[in-house]
């Protein structure tokens, strides 16, 4: 048992180490000198620390109005989807209603659709209510994949919630308002951190549609400005685009690490019922 066990520990690691080293390598990668980056003879560790390439991606045209952009988008995605999903979810776990069952299962649906498939047609529904190259386009856009999840998730956890304590609430004579607000709200306050956290998580770190839909760059997301450090020029810095990187991922690293256990507690919780 101990053996199986130990077997198991090792191969967890090995998974972990495999997750871990891109990220590893990027961050020393930002810490480099240059003639480190470049050398035949690989260092797992800088050996003359700089922070100069921090300094070199956050001078490049259009980077603080790109993470401007990029902070605008998530947070109005993750706004106005949590709003939606929180009143459907409730609607799908307490009510019953016709028609019911078939948004349950257009709902899963829509999560087996692959997203890429999907940048032809919004494409051309956006392209003719004049939306292509606005934020407002690539909002409408994120909703479509971050709404299915974040209902289905919320739906889960409501469902984990006694009713009887709603009930109970009534009889002490709160209305059904004042139950929703004193006892399911504060219930479910774990599972809306959850899911607004993947939402922020998938918003933020989206690139596909968002190069597609934006052409102008100081309209674009961050993750597109990445892209241009490796544009038409033979020469790449690999240390601003490696800095530039690692600045992208600091906002997504800080959200987890505050609510690290209430992502876990409400994404579990959610994931019982079906």
């Amino acid at each position: 048992m101990n053996r199986h066990r130990f077997a198991w520990n090792v191969v967890g690691l090995i998974v972990f180490a495999v997750m871990v080293f891109p990220v590893y390598w990027m961050v020393t990668t930002a810490f480099k000198q240059d003639t480190e980056i470049t050398s035949l003879n690989p260092t797992w560790a800088p050996l003359h620390p700089t922070t100069a390439h921090f300094g070199n991606a956050t001078h490049q045209p259009f980077f603080w109005q790109d993470v401007k952009n990029s902070l605008v988008i998530v947070l109005v995605t993750v706004a106005i989807s949590m709003a939606l999903a929180f009143f459907a979810a409730v609607a799908l776990a307490k009510y019953r209603f016709t028609g019911r069952k078939l948004f349950i299962v257009l709902v899963i649906g829509i999560q087996m659709l692959p997203q890429a498939g999907l940048i032809i047609p919004l494409y051309v529904v956006l392209a003719r209510y004049h939306e292509v190259n606005a934020l407002s386009g690539v909002i409408i856009t994120y909703m479509t994949f971050v709404l299915p999840f974040t209902v289905w998730t919320l739906r889960g956890f409501i469902l984990g919630i006694p009713r009887e304590l709603e009930e109970a609430a009534m009889v002490d004579g709160s209305s059904r308002l004042g139950a929703f607000v004193r006892i399911l709200l504060p219930l479910i306050a774990p599972g809306l951190v959850a899911t607004s956290v993947f939402a922020f998580i998938t918003s933020w770190n989206e690139y596909i549609f968002a190069r597609v839909l934006l052409n102008d760059q100081s309209k674009q997301t961050v993750t597109v400005w990445l892209s241009y450090f490796l544009g038409s020029s033979k020469h790449t810095d690999w240390g601003a685009l490696m800095a530039g990187s690692t600045l992208t991922a600091i906002p997504v690293v800080i959200f987890f690490l505050l609510v690290q256990r209430k992502i876990a507690f409400g994404l579990t919780a959610g994931a019982v019922k079906a």
